[in-house]
């Protein structure tokens, strides 16, 4: 089924949104020492941004790799969104899958705060891209 525009845009703001809201609920973990956990949420708030970015710009994916691989061939190989930022979504991703998947790994605070600012970060430079009228930019974010 295709999408109108207007769905589609809502789509795109209630993923931005739900994006925002998850990285509040990652700080919350944190700040309880839930280290798995907040793994997983400061994954998904990346994952929740990257899927509204790609679809405002007509991309969908149905698996998570599939939307690392769509980040990473349209907007970090384009120099639209820093290297830095592409690595830190895929590094994040594993972080997530060893948290979530791994029956020996337990994570503990040093495992995790160092992904919060980047996360941050990475929020941030997607919801620029997401809000602007143009859908390629002169700049890194």
């Amino acid at each position: 089924m295709k999408l109108s525009e207007e769905e589609k845009t809502a789509i795109v703001l209630h993923r931005l949104q739900k994006a925002k809201d998850t990285l509040v609920e990652a700080k919350g973990t944190i700040a309880l020492g839930y280290w798995n956990t907040a793994a997983n949420r400061l994954y998904y708030a990346c994952y929740y941004v990257a899927s509204a970015l790609l679809m405002k710009h007509g991309y969908s994916a149905h698996t998570h790799a599939g939307i690392i691989g769509l980040l990473s061939l349209h907007f970090v190989s384009k120099g639209i969104i820093c290297k830095e930022l592409g690595k830190f979504y895929s590094q994040l991703f594993e972080l997530r899958q060893t948290g979530d998947y791994s029956d020996w790994m337990v994570m503990e605070e040093a495992d995790v705060q160092s992904f919060v600012e980047p996360a941050d970060k990475f929020i941030d430079a997607l919801e620029k891209l997401i809000t602007e009228s143009s859908p390629y930019v002169d700049h890194e974010v």
